[in-house]
């Protein structure tokens, strides 16, 4: 049965129903994954940006009890922002090529087709079974990101120490644990806007508009999901520099997502780079015991960036695609009119 489904109004046997599916395409999909906790994965699931909308269905099986819900098997949600879709899908591997999958691209396909939208977006991860299902359904790849991995127990912590302070002169470093405060919001996010180039093939960019960043910082917390920023500041203008971000989230606080990297155009060539992700994970270290592991994106023309992970041990682990199909095609591809 495939049904809409609302996590906020969920009951909690669902939530804990999907987590175990979540869990086990983890498990089989990215088995060196940590596996996801209930820990507020009701909030992540439902907690949207301001004008966004975040779409579900779910499959379930029939219920073996009639006073409890049957097991989720699969589920499809999306998430509209702007003028694109953004889709995620999760199948059981134990009920996979079944056509599940299919059925809950179409659902989500058709609604957001009848509100008026022209194409949709997925992320892929790949060598793995979603590669070939999504380009069976017509979706095409635009854009490769390598995902990279640093296990923090390899790390040589003096030697990080030393690269933290490896900046030039005339910079200097500041840590925020939850987000950068606001009176350094306009200054962090002019720094950010002046590099949106890098991020155009992106399904969700960065927020260049300070009310923008604000209400994203927000939604993170709201998320469950714990921002750390580490900032390069220009003493003599006081500017913003550089940044960097790392969020922990509450659903898997053994591995950190690193999001944004910056380096503003005129003070490149200073070290900040590899100074602020330095110094990034010295404070995480004491900040989030439990961290093991952070997790980065990068694209392979990205060579600056890509040199400076490697410097700081980053491993490359898997590619990550971003396909996307015009949804009126998809629709017909998947149910041709009769």
């Amino acid at each position: 049965m495939v049904r809409e489904w609302d996590p906020r109004t969920a009951s909690s046997a669902e939530i804990a129903s999907l987590l175990d599916t979540l869990n086990a395409v983890l498990a089989v999909d990215l088995p060196h994954d940590p596996p996801w906790r209930e820990d507020s994965l009701r909030e992540y699931l439902a907690e949207v940006m301001p004008g966004e909308r975040r779409l579900s269905w779910v499959a379930q099986a029939e219920p073996t009890d009639p006073a409890a819900p049957g097991a989720v098997l699969g589920q499809v949600h999306v998430l509209l922002l702007g003028d694109i879709g953004v889709l995620e899908v999760l199948v059981h591997p134990s009920v996979r090529r079944a056509g599940l999958g299919r059925d809950l691209v179409l659902r989500a396909a058709r609604r957001v087709y009848q509100e008026g939208f022209r194409s949709i977006g997925v992320e892929v991860v790949g060598d793995t079974p979603a590669v070939g299902f999504y380009e069976s359904l017509g979706f095409t790849r635009e854009y490769v990101e390598t995902r990279s991995v640093l296990d923090l127990a390899t790390v040589d912590w003096p030697e990080l120490a030393g690269m933290a302070t490896g900046i030039g002169a005339g910079y200097h470093l500041e840590f925020f644990p939850g987000g950068p405060p606001d009176d350094l919001i306009e200054a962090y996010a002019r720094a950010k806007a002046e590099v949106r180039d890098v991020d155009d093939g992106e399904l969700r960019p960065s927020s260049y508009d300070p009310q923008r960043l604000r209400d994203s910082l927000d939604t993170l917390h709201r998320r469950g999901m714990k921002p750390y920023i580490v900032l390069a500041r220009h003493e003599q203008s006081g500017e913003v520099a550089g940044l960097t971000e790392v969020v922990v989230p509450a659903q898997h606080p053994t591995r950190a997502d690193q999001y944004d990297t910056i380096v503003a155009q005129d003070h490149r060539g200073y070290g900040i780079d590899r100074a602020i992700k330095a110094r990034m994970l010295l404070e995480l270290r004491s900040a989030e015991p439990e961290l093991a592991e952070v997790q980065t994106w990068n694209a392979q023309a990205n060579e600056a960036m890509l040199k400076v992970n490697a410097e700081l041990g980053y491993r490359p682990d898997r590619d990550w695609c971003e396909y996307s199909v015009d949804i009126a095609e998809l629709v017909h591809r998947i149910d041709p009119p009769r």
